[in-house]
């Protein structure tokens, strides 16, 4: 197979993506998984790879030109300085939900010791609902010192790569497959057939008998957030490549998942517990709103690293 220049690999991308993002993309590709350098690119193209790469490659573009995102077609994808695996079905983490887990570090100070010793970390139970790729988890698990970490997510593909995740990345965490939203909606006045609301009801028994007698220091949750109506605004990459089960909520109610984690932190956080947020700009105000109104107390946001008021802290009442 005839190797390609540099400017060849990236034209391939284009107008898929901007010259500069086409460009970084080959780039990234070509230094993790083929080890080629950027100089060596420049002056070797693709010709230093044997035929089985060459395949290789050449499979890979097609996955990038079919606007898969690069960190499906690489299989990692960076976060808070660690490699996480992702594929296809789990939603690929952001860089703003690092900013998410500072602020829950930072909440979790280590806790005085007697007069003349030093001083000892606490062991918070923290639960992180909607787990994804176990990022956040797995991240406050190795970051904050003794830390109990519980994760739950609706998909068995999310809590599949979350439990790689943990293994390769030497996190202790547990897992369990819990469909929040549909088990903490109110049954109260549903307009709903009978036939739902049975199945419904069922769920929410499944999940007391999941979690009864579970009690949490910390919630975090990045849950989805996005409504339908924005989706035409979104590159291709995203909507035809992530799970919209994590993406997306009704434009009727782009609050469901952050009411539902709400009602379910009052029964599992104790007085004083933390209930932590990443939003939807748009909706980070409302979010707060909701969490005053539900009788919880010192609601905090606080802007991502690019000035957006993105996340969200409360305090349990009762």
């Amino acid at each position: 197979m005839e190797g390609l220049s540099y400017q060849q690999l990236w034209q391939q991308l284009v107008p898929l993506y901007e010259v500069g993002e086409a460009r970084a993309l080959v780039r990234l590709l070509m230094e993790t998984q083929f080890g080629i350098s950027l100089p060596d690119l420049l002056c070797y193209g693709t010709s230093l790879l044997d035929e089985e790469k060459q395949e290789q490659l050449h499979e890979m573009m097609r996955r990038l030109r079919n606007s898969e995102p690069i960190q499906y077609v690489l299989g990692k994808a960076m976060f808070y300085g660690r490699m996480f695996h992702v594929e296809p079905g789990v939603l690929i983490p952001r860089p703003e939900t690092e900013v998410l887990c500072r602020w829950v570090m930072e909440d979790t100070p280590p806790q005085p010791s007697p007069k003349g010793r030093e001083a000892t970390s606490t062991q918070p139970r923290i639960l992180d609902i909607g787990c994804g790729s176990g990022c956040i988890a797995i991240t406050l698990a190795l970051e904050i010192e003794g830390a109990q970490v519980t994760a739950y997510d609706i998909s068995p593909k999310a809590l599949e790569v979350t439990q790689h995740n943990a293994s390769t990345l030497g996190a202790q965490i547990t897992t369990k497959q819990i469909d929040i939203l549909a088990a903490m909606l109110p049954t109260k006045d549903d307009r709903t057939s009978i036939e739902s609301r049975i199945s419904r009801e069922s769920k929410i028994s499944n999940i007391t008998a999941e979690s009864k007698g579970e009690s949490f220091d910390i919630i975090v949750s990045n849950p989805p957030y996005i409504c339908r109506d924005e989706a035409a605004a979104m590159h291709p990459n995203v909507l035809r490549h992530e799970p919209h089960e994590a993406l997306f909520v009704p434009d009727a109610d782009p609050l469901c998942f952050y009411s539902a984690i709400a009602r379910f932190a009052k029964v599992h956080l104790p007085p004083g517990g933390l209930l932590f947020f990443e939003c939807n700009p748009a909706y980070t105000q409302d979010v707060a709103h909701l969490l005053s109104a539900s009788d919880f107390s010192d609601v905090t946001t606080h802007n991502d690293d690019f000035g957006k008021t993105r996340f969200v802290k409360a305090i349990n009442n009762i």
